[in-house]
């Protein structure tokens, strides 16, 4: 028996909006390759880490992860750049503490709030923070760094004013009381041949960086700001262990999505990066590089914003100590 029009129309007012949603309400997510936005230029941490964990997003929901480095502004126009994209999983950030946690207090017109325009998907690694120094300096481990700088004001380097590793010696600063004066690079690769040839004393940089030069004799590491010895260099005492309390900082990589993206894809995202992060051969390849795991904890949305909120605070307080202004 055929069906009016009308009465065809008429039926279909009662039926549910879903079954009127076109192909496209019904399309799996992905349908199409995804962007990974790297806020730097590569070759970087963050570069890195985005590469493998894109590779692990990849494999697991079946499409391509394009790597898009979009450098400048200490990361915060790669960051705006996702902040402004639509909400729809297909524009992802490798977030890190610049854009993240640093920039916000250092720049004063930056383009999104990184509270309120990003949906964390999940933390995936950090990479602690060390006091390296050059072998000409005579100090071997914290305390006497510390005696050392109140004879003389000691030289340490950081991959820039504002950068993280600043943040970090500015609060060592204050929990020390140690007599330093900071020196600025452009990053944090720059500064170790000076650090070798001796122009400057020390340096507050990531443990990857500085690892090579002192499993090489060429400087050495006293003091690695994690909650535990690396198991790359048992040697190293934390901060902790040498005095200085509660202490730890580290560089940290996460993804992010635009705010407003649909829970299912956040849930679809976080998935296969924690399965993708779980021990295997990518885990193995950033361990490998003087990273830490992040816990299960902080590998899930509300884990890896409370990590962001902790870190935010924690800027906050270093840039007062520091004297820094938004410019």
């Amino acid at each position: 028996m055929s069906i009016s029009r009308r009465r065809l129309i008429a039926s279909l007012g009662f039926t549910p909006v879903l079954v009127l949603l076109g192909r496209e309400g019904f399309a799996k997510y992905p349908d199409r390759p995804i962007r990974l936005i790297v806020p730097f230029a590569a070759g970087g941490n963050a570069d890195i880490v985005g590469r493998l964990v894109g590779e692990r997003i990849s494999s697991a929901l079946g499409q391509p992860v394009v790597i898009d480095n979009r450098g400048g502004a200490g990361g915060s126009i790669g960051a705006e750049t996702v902040a402004r994209s639509a909400p729809d999983g297909y524009t992802l950030l490798v977030g890190s503490n610049g854009p993240l946690t640093v920039n916000p207090f250092v720049q004063a017109k930056l383009g999104y709030d990184p509270l309120k325009d990003f949906a964390p998907v999940a933390l995936t690694s950090y990479v602690p923070h060390v006091i390296i120094l050059n072998n000409k300096v005579e100090a071997k481990n914290i305390a006497e760094l510390i005696a050392l700088s109140k004879k003389a004001q000691l030289s340490i380097a950081t991959s820039g004013v504002g950068s993280a590793t600043h943040m970090t010696l500015e609060r060592f600063k204050a929990a020390s009381g140690a007599n330093i004066v900071h020196v600025p690079y452009r990053s944090g690769g720059a500064l170790m041949p000076d650090l070798i040839g001796g122009s400057i004393q020390a340096a507050m940089t990531e443990f990857s960086t500085a690892l090579p030069l002192h499993k090489g004799g060429q400087a050495h590491i006293i003091a690695i700001a994690a909650s535990s010895r690396s198991e790359l260099a048992p040697d190293i005492p934390t901060f902790i262990e040498s005095g200085v309390k509660d202490f730890t900082a580290q560089s940290y990589i996460g993804i992010l999505a635009p705010i407003g993206t649909p829970a299912p894809i956040i849930t679809d995202l976080q998935k296969a990066i924690a399965e993708g992060l779980a021990d295997g051969p990518t885990a193995d390849k950033l361990r490998e590089m003087g990273s830490e795991i992040a816990t299960d904890k902080q590998m899930t949305p509300d884990g890896f914003a409370e990590f962001i909120h902790t870190d935010y605070e924690k800027m906050r307080e270093a840039a007062k100590l520091a004297g820094i202004s938004p410019q």
